[in-house]
């Protein structure tokens, strides 16, 4: 986050999406008064105001926006200005039909919602970065613009196009990637299988859909291509921005969710100078508490430290097939789950209920029924604990594990034709997550390359099935100086091209890990094997298993039953000063939990604070106090060891505070000193 561009606003930022357009005027006073009362800061506008700003190419209406940023500033509520550019207006693809995007089958897709474009077209790119420069010429030296929301969700409904225009820039993107070396295009994608070789840049396309599966390394590269095409224009229009008024920091809402892999975020993090996120949770999800913790700890370690929430819900969603309402209490502590996560802003999809339009059912600050209802009440009594939070600000948290998360290897592992397509890393991430989430133990997430490892005693790698010599040689010397490594299964098997690396699984951590894998034995839905060794007793794992041979390593789990029995299934090996750990199958999850309990003690990491099972725990660290974070998730309420002053009721804690059911209590404790 650069040091000049900072939001500048006190406290805890709240707020929510403001679109005044979609109401009569008369309205907006009372969205003023009301929002004063519910404490709100600060509101995104703009975000879908194209058609209206720009009713025809080149000629502006900002006489609206004029008196909703007038009014706003009157209010003291400061605005998050969006530039419109996810919704295109209806004259934009009358005058560029190419514009459209064109999907994997071929099939034109047509204007009539939001994100209709191709991200490389160059019509597009010229009208959106003309409207955003329009818009910071207007508003850059207005007093209640204090943050640029630049589009919104990038690639959530345009991940890719497969149009002639972005086969080109695709070929363009490979050009560069390669050094204009088309022998080592063909090298990287190993070409000479299926008779793919290439002789003419011109011969690339994209991997539109064909008779059976499509190169992997091609379908790779294309994934990467996507997100790049759709980074530079976010950072066109940041640009833009910047030019007209460079100290105004700029952000677009991200989408680290469990429905999300588009984007490679570890390459957009360092172009934004806040990071934002929008997170929903899954009706379907049974413990969506989770989702929201492991969100937030991955926003604050691409941060590098506190970011802003700019969008959850206050109820149901819209779009999910089934959409939940939120039960008593669980809008307020989804929301302080994420301030303790590390979100400085806590910010809403929408402020008011729209009445007409594909959101219509979507909920809001203000809900169709008005402030007679339970959500305006417990939107005002959040503005008030966010107000009580404001010393939170800027603190971080402080984690003596890190998980390893990168998107090439993400997308590399859910790509066709793999030993198992029950394979999905974010499940198999999340699955490790949860018992150190559960115990109370801070995590931050890494790339596999990561220079800093050596600040944590424990790195955890649940799913690496692509690693770069870069990324397993950092992870190798983290472990030989002295830290504690482990892997899970199909982890190190291919190169940056997807390449298998040959001599024996797992890979590029055979040596590391002590042994040699000569063949894979995944499971099949609902197929099961019995474990033995130190797991409880009944243990069973599913999904995968692998015939382990030990090459230096001890066998510290073994396969009860199967074609397997009898051999090893968890391993440890003493590695240089360190120590790294295979878990060759997914344990159920009492045994993973048992399983991780070892390693960190192995590793000795324990708890971030002592607490009864169903409390999350959290501490955030300032530098003139720390603020610990306790959150109900039993709905029975219960007694946890703290000393302070609790800030959200203001009452002094001596010994234990009382967490009441499905509660929340913060309390600000004398820092402590972290090893």
């Amino acid at each position: 986050m650069s040091t000049q561009r900072r939001l500048r606003l006190p406290g805890i930022a709240y707020g929510g999406d403001y679109n005044p357009e979609q109401w009569p005027e008369e309205v907006w006073s009372e969205d003023m008064r009301l929002m004063r009362e519910a404490g709100v800061t600060m509101v995104s506008v703009g975000i879908f105001s194209w058609a209206l700003l720009e009713p025809s190419e080149g000629v502006y209406d900002f006489t609206r926006m004029d008196r909703i940023l007038d009014l706003l500033h009157e209010n003291g509520i400061a605005a998050d200005l969006a530039t419109p550019t996810a919704a295109p207006p209806a004259w934009f693809f009358k005058a560029y039909p190419e514009a459209l995007p064109v999907d994997q089958d071929g099939r034109r897709l047509w204007p009539g919602s939001r994100q209709t474009f191709c991200p490389s077209s160059p019509a597009y790119r010229r009208a959106a970065l003309r409207i955003a420069e329009a818009i910071a010429q207007r508003y850059a030296a207005h007093p209640a613009v204090a943050m640029w929301h630049v589009h919104n969700e990038y690639g959530c409904h345009n991940p890719a196009c497969y149009c002639d225009t972005s086969a080109a820039a695709f070929r363009t993107w490979l050009r560069a990637k390669y050094g204009d070396d088309l022998d080592g295009l063909n090298h990287a994608w190993g070409t000479t299988f299926w008779s793919q070789w290439y002789y003419d840049w011109d011969e690339i396309l994209p991997p539109r859909v064909t008779a059976a599966p499509p190169n992997p390394t091609h379908q790779l590269d294309w994934r990467r291509f996507c997100s790049d095409e759709l980074l530079s224009l976010c950072t066109a229009e940041r640009e833009v921005l910047r030019r007209v008024d460079p100290n105004i920091p700029a952000t677009t809402n991200l989408m680290v969710l469990r429905t999300f892999d588009a984007l490679d975020y570890w390459r957009w993090a360092p172009e934004l100078d806040i990071l934002s996120n929008d997170h929903y949770l899954m009706s379907d999800d049974p413990e969506a508490e989770l989702d929201i913790a492991l969100s937030g700890d991955l926003m604050r370690s691409l941060a590098g430290g506190p970011w802003f929430l700019m969008e959850h819900s206050t109820g149901a969603v819209n779009w999910q097939p089934v959409n939940r309402a939120k039960g008593p209490g669980e809008m307020r502590r989804n929301a302080l789950s994420h301030v303790a996560h590390g979100a400085d802003g806590i910010a809403f999809f929408q402020w008011r209920a729209a009445k007409a339009g594909a959101e219509q059912w979507h909920s809001a600050m203000l809900p169709h029924a008005g402030t007679d209802s339970a959500i305006w009440q417990d939107v005002v009594r959040l503005g008030k604990d966010l107000k009580a939070l404001t010393e939170v600000r800027g603190s971080t948290v402080a984690a003596q594990v890190a998980i390893v998360w990168d998107w090439d290897a993400r997308w590399a592992l859910e790509l066709p034709s793999q030993p198992s397509g029950e394979l999905r890393y974010q499940d198999l991430v999340r699955d490790w997550y949860a018992p150190l989430w559960r115990a109370g133990v801070a995590v931050d997430f890494v790339r596999p390359d990561d220079p800093g490892l050596d600040r944590y005693k424990l790195v955890l790698a649940p799913s690496l099935y692509l690693v770069t010599n870069a990324g397993a040689d950092n992870l190798t010397a983290f472990t030989a100086g002295g830290g504690t490594l482990a892997v899970g299964f199909h982890s190190g098997m291919v190169d940056e091209n997807g390449h298998i690396r040959l001599g024996g699984y797992p890979g590029a951590f055979r040596d590391i890990l002590g042994i040699v894998t000569d063949e894979l034995f995944p499971l099949l839905p609902g197929e099961t094997t019995g474990l033995a060794g130190e797991v409880p007793p009944g243990a069973r794992a599913d999904l995968w298993s692998e015939r382990v041979r030990l090459a230096g390593a001890l066998a510290v789990v073994s396969y009860a039953d199967g074609p397997l029995t009898g051999l090893p299934a968890v391993t440890r090996h003493a590695y240089g000063s360190g120590t790294a750990w295979y878990l060759a199958t997914h344990p159920d999850q009492d045994t993973l939990a048992t399983l991780l309990h070892r390693i960190r003690q192995d590793a000795d990491v324990a708890p971030e604070h002592q607490v009864p099972a169903g409390v999350e725990v959290v501490r955030r660290r300032g530098a003139e106090a720390d603020f610990l974070f306790l959150i109900d998730h039993t709905g029975k309420g219960t007694e946890a060891p703290a000393t302070g002053l609790e800030l959200l009721t203001g009452t002094a804690v001596t010994g234990t505070v009382f967490v009441p059911p499905g509660g929340v209590v913060v309390v600000r404790e004398p820092n402590r000193i972290t090893s």
